[in-house]
């Protein structure tokens, strides 16, 4: 039988690095009110210590995080990330208002949201972000074989 490698302590600013390292998706897992489980893949991007996403305001992540705001993202294994995951718990609050919108727009992502919203920040209010605030990760290195780190808040 082997031993268990110990849970390391992951500081948050090792949190942001693996979920960049681990890939620029990760599927964004929000349940409805009656419990259905719903999980889509996004591109987020890190501003502080939030974990931001842009959505269609009428899309399932949305009606559910008004619902229940309880959301999970998993960075998944694979050969290219010599089979390390990251599962990140946090809480999901939709932002609509144009400030946020202007914030959010240059600088946060590594890609252009005009590709979402061609007419720009300025006329897409069927867009929104989708702040998720980290309460706990689990970093699993070759599926946690090789050793499994924790950050909580």
């Amino acid at each position: 039988m082997t031993d268990t490698p110990p849970i390391e302590r992951l500081e948050f600013d090792q949190l942001v690095a693996e979920s960049k390292r681990l890939g620029i998706w990760t599927y964004m897992a929000t349940s409805s009110k009656s419990g259905r489980p719903y999980v889509t893949p996004v591109h987020p991007g890190w501003e502080g210590e939030t974990l931001w996403t842009m959505i269609e305001l009428n899309s399932a992540k949305a009606k559910n995080v008004a619902a229940n705001p309880q959301v999970s993202c998993h960075w998944p294994v694979s050969e290219e990330t010599g089979m390390d995951s990251l599962m990140v718990w946090g809480t999901g609050q939709v932002f609509t208002d144009i400030e946020t919108k202007r914030r959010l727009w240059e600088g946060v992502f590594d890609y252009d949201l005009s590709m979402w919203a061609p007419d720009g920040v300025e006329n897409c209010p069927d867009k929104g972000f989708l702040a998720v605030t980290p309460t706990k990760a689990l970093l699993l290195r070759f599926y946690g074989a090789k050793g499994r780190a924790e950050w909580r808040r």
